[in-house]
């Protein structure tokens, strides 16, 4: 079930583990419709939610769906263990650590990594 978690100052949808998956760019409507219906700042998204194909970048699932949450000013951060995509895509690696620079998506291992990341962010 989706949780709404305030961390300092921003309102964060924490994404249930099941429901549906970011398979295409047009699945990004959905999370953006349950952002915004509970008046969220951020995404908080399980690995589990994404399709087999998303951190594989060569597809450009990724790189459009994170498009679209940056063009309605939407933060998000994938929670959860990606290490074996990692290992197998340098490619990824380095989006990864990029993005992770940055303040509008984060890769993170836990809700825990990120309640971390927000508070130093803040």
């Amino acid at each position: 079930m989706e949780q709404l978690v305030e961390i300092g100052n921003t309102r964060v949808l924490r994404c249930a583990d099941e429901g549906g998956l970011l398979r295409v760019a047009g699945d990004a409507n959905d999370f953006l419709g349950d952002a915004w219906a509970h008046s969220a700042d951020m995404l908080a998204i399980p690995v589990t939610r994404l399709g087999p194909d998303f951190l594989n970048l060569s597809t450009r699932v990724a790189g459009e769906v994170f498009q679209k949450f940056v063009n309605y000013r939407m933060k998000c951060a994938i929670v959860g263990d990606i290490s074996g995509a990692l290992e197998s895509s340098k490619a990824l690696g380095d989006f990864v650590r990029e993005t992770n620079k940055g303040n509008a998506l984060w890769f993170v291992h836990d809700f825990d990594a990120l309640r971390l990341k927000l508070a130093s962010a803040a």
